[in-house]
């Protein structure tokens, strides 16, 4: 038989007596604080003693760290240069045009992995069979093959299979293909470069505050205004109206056959090729099986929903799938795109001189491993950093209103 025990009266809080503070360790954001900061400091402290180890152990074979080596010249050329640069520089001239050569193909690998990755993505869920299957295809063929053999395959194919430069492709655009690299079209802007400038300034700030006022107008009269067409039309405009009032003269540097050379234009390396495509294709199928897994966590209602009041799969697609699943799509994308980062290494092997490749020639001149491998790993560091950092807040611009997770 149960036993109910009379509940105490509870005492009277007086109504003067204010509320009892909660300790300072139990405030979730007090207690995220110090948890990092001692863990900033352990890292701190291990990294001081690997530093202490390192010393002493390099002392004891007669090594001490020093990057005075830095300033001296260099004595060695690179294949590739953003910057001007002679082997009369310095090491650290040297390391900076390896730098530079890193960021480019990263750059152009990202961009052109994301496009191809995006629409294969899309493709992989698309309701016909052959385009489907298709994308299935290549998503499974590129992702279980190693990208070193994807490279070294491209490489070789465009070594032996590419025409003489007298013989050289034309692609659309304008473009030549032989086999010393690919020749692109150039804009050249030999007056008014400033005004231009300035002009990109204005037009990125305009198109930012136009999609305020559209999404503003969108959530208060549920209409929807075009943003990319007019930020389009207001750039080409503003060009023409200053091209025409002689403040801006812009026109295109055409690759041409000159000879035994072609002139003009771009001028990419067949090593900057074969590394710029053999990343993007591989790592495009990375980010499609990302894609199509953002897309296929939206639930089917959704596009039902959608499709009930008339809204064509084009726009369901653009105005709501995708909306929602990029909050799916951009936390593992960023481990994609740090991956692709350092993936840039394997330039090595088709001779692209990025900053790995010349990091490699530096330490064989100056027997300085240690130094230049911080160098480089503080420089990745920093790069991948970067990436994170702008992904994170990618990530926050496009979370929903009301959305914290």
């Amino acid at each position: 038989m149960a036993v109910t025990l009379p509940a105490e009266p509870l005492a009277a809080i007086p109504a003067n007596r204010p509320a009892p503070k909660p300790a300072i360790f139990t405030h979730r954001r007090i207690r995220s604080a110090a948890w990092q900061t001692a863990l900033a400091a352990a890292l701190i402290a291990a990294g001081y003693y690997a530093h202490l180890n390192v010393t002493r152990n390099l002392a004891a074979s007669g090594i001490a760290i020093d990057f005075g080596f830095l300033t001296r010249e260099a004595g060695f050329d690179v294949s590739e240069q953003l910057v001007a640069y002679t082997p009369k520089d310095s090491y650290a001239r040297v390391l900076f045009v390896g730098f530079l050569n890193t960021l480019l193909l990263a750059a152009a690998t990202l961009l052109l992995s994301t496009g191809i990755g995006l629409a294969v993505g899309i493709a992989s869920t698309s309701r016909n069979w052959l385009v489907r299957n298709l994308a299935r295809i290549y998503i499974e063929l590129l992702r279980n093959l190693p990208k070193l053999l994807v490279l070294l395959a491209l490489y070789i194919a465009m070594v032996r299979g590419l025409p003489l430069v007298r013989a050289a492709w034309k692609l659309p655009g304008g473009a030549l293909l032989a086999n010393r690299g690919l020749y692109l079209p150039l804009p050249e802007i030999p007056v008014g470069a400033s005004a231009l400038a300035g002009i990109a300034v204005v037009w990125i700030a305009g198109t930012w505050i136009w999609a305020r006022v559209v999404k503003r107008h969108q959530d208060t009269t549920g209409l929807r205004r075009p943003v990319a067409l007019p930020s389009a039309l207001g750039l080409a405009a503003a060009v023409a109206v200053a091209h025409a009032a002689g403040l801006v003269e812009l026109h295109w540097s055409m690759p041409a056959l000159t000879g035994f050379n072609i002139t003009g234009g771009a001028h990419l390396t067949v090593q900057f090729t074969a590394l710029w495509i053999s990343l993007s294709v591989y790592h495009a199928s990375q980010i499609a099986e990302i894609v199509r897994g953002g897309i296929v966590s939206v639930d089917k209602g959704q596009r039902e929903a959608a499709a009930a009041l008339g809204l064509r799969p084009g726009r369901v697609l653009r105005l709501i799938v995708l909306p929602q699943a990029i909050r799916v799509i951009v936390p593992p994308l960023g481990n994609q795109y740090l991956n692709l980062i350092k993936n840039t290494s394997i330039a090595l092997a088709v001779g692209y001189s990025d900053l790995v490749g010349v990091m490699n020639t530096a330490v064989n001149q100056t027997f300085r491993p240690v130094e230049l491998m911080l160098v480089v790993m503080l420089v990745f560091l920093a790069i991948n950093l970067s990436t994170a950092a702008a992904l994170n807040w990618f990530a926050a611009w496009s979370r929903p209103p009301g959305k914290t997770s």
